[in-house]
C-alpha cells in the first residue's frame, strides 16, 4: 500500500511539473502513444512523459529512478530491439522535441532527440548539404547515429557515426552531460555505435557535408534475371566510384509506385551523389539488361530517401549479416532464398554495398563490419498473424543461407533482438570490456537496458 501510494504521488508531481505531457494505461491517447513501428512489439510502459524539451526529460529520468523504472526511449519509433518501448517502464517519448537547426557556415546541423530522418534531410537539404541517412524517413536520427547508421551516401560521407561531432545526453543519474572529442571523451567514443546503453540523447551535432545534386537509376526486373542483376550490380560498385551506392532488392507484396505491386521482381537501385549525367553511363550495363520498369535521373536527395518507407503498424521482423564477399555462388544463394520468399507477406531481402568511406573510417569505434564488402538485409512485413512464423522464418532462412560467407559482424541498426552474441558481434571485437567500463560510469543500474544491451562492467 506504501508503495502503491508512493507511485500516485509521484505520478501526480509529474504531471504537475511536466511542460509536455504524461500518459498513463487508464488516460486517453495511452495506447495511440505507445504504438511503434512493429505492430508485434505489444508493449505497455507504466508511464509514457511525451517530453517537451530537455527539462522535461532530466524529471522524467528523476521520476524514474524515485520508483525503480526502467527507462525507454521513443524517437522515431523504429527501434528493432525493443527500445521504443518496454512493458512497465518509463517510455521517455521526444517526438515533441524534432527541431534541426542547420549552421550552413559551419556545416553542421542539431538535431533534438525525435527528429526523424526525413526532417533532418529536409532542412540540410535547403542548403545544398546533407549527411549519411537511414534508407526510411521516418526512421529517428538518434537511435540511428548511435547505432552506427548505414545510407545511401555511406560509401562518399561514411557511416551516420562518422559524422557525430557532439551529443547531448541526460544519464541514468539524471545529468545532463554533453560528449564530444573533448568532453567525456570515452562516453564519445562509446556513442559512435553502441547506441542508447548510456542516456536519452537529447540533441546531437552532426557534420554536413555539401550535395548540391543527387541521382539515381531504379530498374525492376522479373526474378529470373537476378543473378544477372546481382552480377552486373557487383561490377559496377567494384569498378565504381565511392559516389556511386545503392542496393539489389528482392521483393514480394505491396511497393512503391516505382513498379507494380502483385508480383515478385528484383530491383537494382543505383544511388549516386551527383547528377544523372555523371550517372548515365555507370547505370549502362543494368538498362542493357530486360527490365521491366524504370525511374531514373535527377532527384532531391530527401525525396530519394522516401521511395522505400516501410509504412508503421505492420508486423515486422529484420536481420542482417556482413559478408565477406560475393562470389557468384553467394550470388545464387541470395536469388534461390528470394525465390522462396513467402506470399501475402511483404518481404525484401537486400544486398547494399560497402568500401569506399565505410572502409576507410575511424578505426577502433564500437562499430563491426567496416571492411566487409557487402551486407545481406532480409526483412519481412505482414499485416496477418498468422504470417507471423512464415515470415519471421524466412529471414531466418535468408541470413542463414549466406552463412557460408558470413563476416563475425552485425549491422545492429539492422536488427531485432537476436541475443548477446549478435550484440557481441555488432560491436566490434575487443570492445565490450570497453563499453562496460563506460556503461558502469554512466549507467550502472542498468536503466537504459530495452535496447542491445551492454551491462556495467
Amino acid at each position: 500500500m506504501a508503495l502503491r501510494s508512493k507511485a500516485h504521488t509521484a505520478l501526480a508531481a509529474l504531471r504537475a511539473e511536466l511542460a509536455g505531457q504524461v500518459l498513463a494505461p487508464d488516460d486517453p491517447g495511452y495506447d495511440a502513444a505507445r504504438a511503434v513501428f512493429d505492430a508485434r512489439a505489444e508493449r505497455r510502459p507504466a508511464v509514457i512523459a511525451r517530453c517537451a524539451d530537455t527539462a522535461d526529460v532530466v524529471r522524467a529520468v528523476r521520476f524514474a529512478r524515485e520508483l525503480d523504472l526502467r527507462v525507454a526511449v521513443r524517437g522515431g519509433g523504429h527501434g528493432l530491439a525493443g527500445g521504443a518501448g518496454a512493458d512497465g517502464a518509463l517510455l521517455v517519448d521526444l517526438r515533441r522535441m524534432r527541431r534541426v537547426t542547420v549552421d550552413p557556415a559551419a556545416g553542421t546541423a542539431r538535431v533534438e532527440g525525435g527528429a526523424t530522418i526525413g526532417r533532418l534531410d529536409r532542412a540540410a537539404q535547403l542548403h545544398g548539404l546533407a549527411t549519411t541517412g537511414g534508407r526510411d524517413s521516418a526512421v529517428g536520427v538518434a537511435g540511428f547515429v548511435l547505432g552506427g547508421g548505414t545510407g545511401w551516401l555511406d560509401r562518399v560521407f561514411g557511416l551516420a557515426a562518422d559524422n557525430l561531432l557532439g551529443a547531448e545526453l541526460v544519464t541514468a543519474g539524471a545529468e545532463r552531460v554533453r560528449a564530444s572529442a573533448g568532453e567525456h571523451p570515452e562516453l564519445f567514443w562509446a556513442l559512435h555505435g553502441a547506441g542508447g546503453n548510456f542516456g536519452v540523447a537529447t540533441a546531437l551535432t552532426l557534420r554536413l557535408h555539401p550535395l548540391p545534386e543527387f541521382s539515381l537509376a531504379l530498374l525492376a526486373f522479373a526474378p529470373r534475371h537476378g543473378p544477372r542483376v546481382v552480377r552486373a550490380f557487383r561490377e559496377i560498385i567494384r569498378t565504381g566510384p565511392d559516389e556511386v551506392g545503392g542496393a539489389v532488392l528482392c521483393v514480394t507484396g505491396p511497393r512503391g509506385p516505382w513498379a507494380p505491386a502483385g508480383r515478385p521482381l528484383c530491383a537494382a537501385l543505383l544511388t549516386y551523389a551527383g547528377p544523372w549525367a555523371g550517372l548515365r553511363a555507370l547505370a549502362a550495363p543494368l538498362r542493357a539488361l530486360p527490365y521491366d520498369a524504370e525511374l531514373a535521373g535527377d532527384l532531391p536527395y530527401a525525396g530519394a530517401q522516401r521511395l522505400l518507407d516501410t509504412p508503421a503498424g505492420l508486423r515486422a521482423h529484420w536481420s542482417a549479416q556482413c559478408l565477406t564477399g560475393l562470389p557468384d555462388a553467394a550470388v545464387e544463394a541470395f536469388c534461390a532464398r528470394a525465390a522462396a520468399a513467402p506470399e501475402p507477406a511483404g518481404t525484401r531481402l537486400a544486398l547494399f554495398p560497402g568500401g569506399g568511406a565505410v572502409a576507410a573510417g575511424p578505426r577502433g569505434s564500437p562499430v563491426s563490419g567496416r571492411d566487409a564488402p557487402w551486407t545481406a538485409h532480409p526483412h519481412a512485413a505482414w499485416a496477418d498473424p498468422a504470417d507471423d512464423e512464415r515470415a519471421a522464418g524466412w529471414v531466418r532462412e535468408a541470413r542463414a543461407a549466406l552463412g557460408p560467407w558470413s563476416a563475425d559482424a552485425v549491422p545492429l541498426n539492422l536488427v531485432g533482438d537476436e541475443g548477446a552474441e549478435r550484440v557481441r558481434a555488432g560491436l566490434g571485437a575487443g570492445n565490450l570490456l570497453r563499453l562496460e567500463r563506460v556503461k558502469r560510469r554512466y549507467d550502472p543500474d542498468n536503466v537504459f537496458r530495452a535496447n542491445h544491451n551492454i551491462r556495467p562492467l
